[in-house]
């Protein structure tokens, strides 16, 4: 796991290793163990680089790093779970390594494949690499999104970064508050990906590489989307067993690849399902117990898991670490929107930084459970989406007057509020349902704004983020559109963000073995009877 940046030159002006470092050491805290600069021989380009070690801890596995004759040069954060097989692949093919690291088999794989080796890399992962032959940068991110990067285009030049601070380190690159922007952040508590707060600067799309070739032209491609089947796709339905068998075979092989490492390694637990069955299936694969961390609450029942975490700790013997959280812990507000680069509106990011802090202190990779509602439908909301769409409009009517006299919950998670937050959006659409149920201020955005800009942006998109989702969404179940809407747009712009900038706030990486492609790709091919 690290931090990477860089920068191409259009205009003949050269990239200096001096603005690369700027930029660079914004990102300590992604990579506190080792740095690295590289400026191509004519400076046409350079590349930076911060490296938290977690395979082949050796100077030989640092950053940038080249091919045998260092016209391929590759900045990496990330983890490539296929590296083993690639690098024999490799090797058989004549290839000379210096390290045992996964981000060496990028540098190598490119010069067979060119920018489609990133077809061929199973992982998480954020690439820089910079092609000194055909003066061309290509910047690749993984298929779920799990790994940022961000790009701004201006002044003859193009920068990228892993987090979007390190551009504000550039020197002589101006960068201001995007305002349109401030809308989606109200509905959703996020900036939609590809846009972000700040004006030219732009998220990469997940699953997508951008070839920036040396004349300024760019080439966007989108290699991976998740796919789901059409709602009367022909064909019979697979027996119970054999999915269940398949699943347990998939998690497993996702869970054994993620464990991987050359430094302590542990697991994020909640007592919640997604969770345990990580921390059950690695107590499987491990000759050791496994380190296990959790986070409570003190005098706050209704978001303390630890007793449930407990049980799960016993029950797979785990080596586990409990914190108890007092209301003091949570000052944190400045620091987390440093680390988000703007305001992000996920309370439970909180928790996530302090849990990631705590955890530091005994390991440096965490497995999660992350991804599994996204999967199999676990949220509340996708249930009552269901349910809803089968209630004739005058019964949606009659429910929403009955519960509005229903006073409000003591919390977020009491049954009132529950119950209010479902009947304010009954007479929407499906997809309009969903956002008002999940959004922040749905109703009353434009009251939020500026007369000014309310009028200049008017009328305000609420749909906004499920744009890069409508061509999916086409033809399929209603489940399969909730569930693409929730992986397009919640999973990628909050929960991931929230888990990546937490725990590389304290130089912690975390492994999601739901989001496996395998395993994404067979659970989406599913009935969703048996989600």
């Amino acid at each position: 796991m690290c931090g990477i940046c860089g920068e191409v030159s259009f205009d003949g002006g050269p990239v200096t290793a001096r603005a690369v470092t700027a930029m660079r050491d914004r990102l300590v805290h992604r990579g506190p163990d080792a740095a690295g600069v590289y400026v191509s021989p004519g400076a046409a380009a350079g590349l930076g680089f911060r490296r938290l070690k977690i395979v082949d801890l050796s100077d030989s596995a640092n950053q940038p790093i080249p091919n045998e004759d260092g016209s391929v040069q590759v900045v990496f954060n990330g983890e490539i779970y296929n590296f083993g097989s690639l690098r024999a692949e490799l090797v058989a093919r004549g290839h000379t390594f210096r390290s045992q690291t996964d981000s060496e088999v990028i540098a190598h794989l490119y010069e067979e494949h060119g920018a489609a080796c990133i077809d061929k890399l199973d992982g998480m992962f954020a690439i820089g690499i910079w092609d000194d032959r055909q003066q061309r940068l290509v910047l690749a991110r993984d298929r779920t999104g799990k790994k940022p990067l961000f790009y701004m285009r201006g002044g003859g030049r193009l920068v990228f970064a892993s987090e979007i601070k390190a551009l504000f380190a550039r020197p002589g690159l101006d960068i201001a508050i995007d305002r349109t922007a401030v809308p989606a952040y109200f509905l959703y508590g996020y900036v939609p990906c590809p846009a972000t707060f700040y004006q030219g600067v732009k998220q990469l799309e997940p699953g997508t590489v951008l070839t920036v070739e040396g004349d300024g032209r760019t080439l966007s491609r989108v290699f991976w989307q998740l796919r789901y089947p059409q709602e009367d796709a022909p064909g019979p339905a697979p027996d119970r067993l054999t999915v269940t068998s398949t699943l347990r075979r998939l998690f497993t092989e996702a869970v054994e690849r993620r464990l991987v490492s050359d430094v302590p390694l542990g697991a994020f637990l909640s007592g919640g399902v997604d969770s345990t069955v990580v921390v059950g299936v690695m107590s499987q694969l491990l000759d050791r117990p496994v380190k296990t961390f959790s986070i409570g609450f003190k005098d706050s029942p209704a978001y303390d898991e630890t007793s449930f975490a407990r049980l799960a700790a016993r029950r797979f013997k785990t080596d586990h670490t409990e914190f108890i959280v007092e209301p003091g812990s949570f000052d944190l507000i400045e620091q987390l929107v440093w680390h988000h680069d703007g305001p992000f509106g996920d309370s439970s990011a909180v928790p996530t930084s302090i849990v990631s802090e705590l955890t530091r202190g005994h390991v440096t990779v965490v497995l999660t459970g992350d991804g599994g509602d996204e999967l199999f439908a676990g949220y509340q909301r996708f249930a009552a989406g269901l349910l809803t769409e089968q209630l004739p409009r005058p019964v949606r009517l009659a429910i929403h007057s009955l519960t509005r006299r229903v006073p409000p919950g003591a919390s977020a998670r009491d049954w009132r509020s529950r119950a209010q937050r479902l009947v304010a959006g009954l007479d929407l659409p499906l997809d309009e349902r969903l956002t008002c149920w999940n959004s922040p201020f749905y109703e009353d955005v434009e009251e939020l704004l500026t007369p000014d800009l309310r009028q200049a942006l008017t009328p305000i998109d609420r749909l906004q983020h499920l744009r890069r989702s409508r061509a999916q969404m086409a033809g399929v179940s209603p489940l399969a559109r909730m569930l693409l809407a929730n992986f397009n747009s919640y999973l990628v712009d909050d929960l991931l963000v929230k888990v990546d900038r937490c725990t590389m706030a304290h130089s912690l990486e975390a492994r999601s073995p739901f989001l496996d492609t395998a395993l994404i790709e067979y659970v989406a091919g599913l009935p969703d009877a048996l989600k």
